[in-house]
């Protein structure tokens, strides 16, 4: 039997369930995901193995219209780049759009360009009537002839198997790339920084999570004991946000790091010791330099 491997670009405008269908999909908890639009900054590699195959998916940001800032350029160029370097391209959309929307048919419109076979994924089919999704398919095939069309609900699993059999039958014969007991090429770092800024969208006001980033400065293991210990500094751009996140009493942060602690010690399978420092950088999204540190290189 033929072993397949290839690599898999998950596209969509934001919040359409790109990095819930991730980490169904790998069973593990690799991109971060809130209700918060523009969560996935980075592109995040989530492996998958089988037995006859290895499935290395690319979970993309949401693309955005009009970019406000250099933060916002730069993620649509992630998103975008990734489109001329896979086997296949995802691209999801909601179910409860009634249709492709202003952001889609952007989306569509650099789709046209790409080589690769493109799947339409519509996902949160769990919150319309089963009635709906043909008149949703017909809607998009208007504008594009895809490899193939899957309703899909990321969040209780439906189609989510049917989905990965039609991966498997369009993937190209190839060699296992990571090791089989990987799940993902992100540095540790990189993992740890993104569960606290996680955190930060869950709890924070609807201003704050945009203007947030997270800086690891410390991941060292204790030698005497089985704790790793993390220092970061939370990044916000006013003095009036930096107060939101350290909360009255320091309460806020404190639920910050309890919350993304806990994550911490079911990814890395041990105690972590964890300190958050709140620093203000104004405008540091259009700082280069500032995108530079935080790991947002061109």
């Amino acid at each position: 039997m033929d072993f397949k491997s290839g690599f898999i670009a998950v596209i969509g405008r934001p919040n359409v369930g790109k990095s819930t269908l991730i980490n169904r999909i790998s069973g593990e908890k690799i991109s971060i995901i809130s209700d918060k639009p523009q969560t996935t900054r980075n592109v995040i590699k989530a492996i998958v193995t089988g037995e006859d195959y290895q499935m290395i998916f690319l979970d993309t940001p949401g693309i955005m219209l009009n970019p406000k800032n250099k933060l916002g350029e730069y993620m649509i160029k992630v998103a975008t780049d990734t489109l001329d370097e896979v086997d296949i391209v995802l691209f999801i959309v909601e179910a409860t759009g009634g249709g492709p929307g202003k952001g889609d048919l952007e989306i569509l419109r650099k789709l046209s360009k790409v080589s690769s076979p493109v799947f339409l994924i519509i996902n949160k089919i769990d919150l319309i009537s089963k009635e709906q999704i043909p008149l949703l398919v017909s809607e998009y095939n208007k504008h594009m002839d895809f490899a193939c069309v899957i309703p899909i609900s990321a969040i209780n699993g439906e189609g989510v198997n049917d989905l990965i059999e039609n991966i498997k039958a369009k993937l190209p014969v190839g060699p296992e790339y990571f090791p089989r007991d990987m799940i993902t090429d992100q540095p540790e770092k990189v993992i740890i920084a993104e569960i606290i800024r996680e955190k930060t969208l869950l709890l924070l006001k609807e201003e704050v999570p945009h203007g947030i980033g997270v800086e690891i400065l410390s991941f060292k293991e204790r030698e005497d004991k089985n704790i790793i210990d993390i220092q970061a500094n939370i990044y916000c751009e006013r003095e009036s946000h930096k107060g939101i996140v350290i909360g009255k009493n320091g309460k806020m942060l404190k639920q910050i790091g309890s919350m993304a602690r806990e994550d911490m010690e079911r990814f890395l399978g041990v105690k972590v010791f964890l300190e958050l420092w709140v620093k203000v950088k104004k405008d540091w999204r259009n700082n280069q330099h500032m995108l530079n540190i935080l790991g947002y290189k061109t």
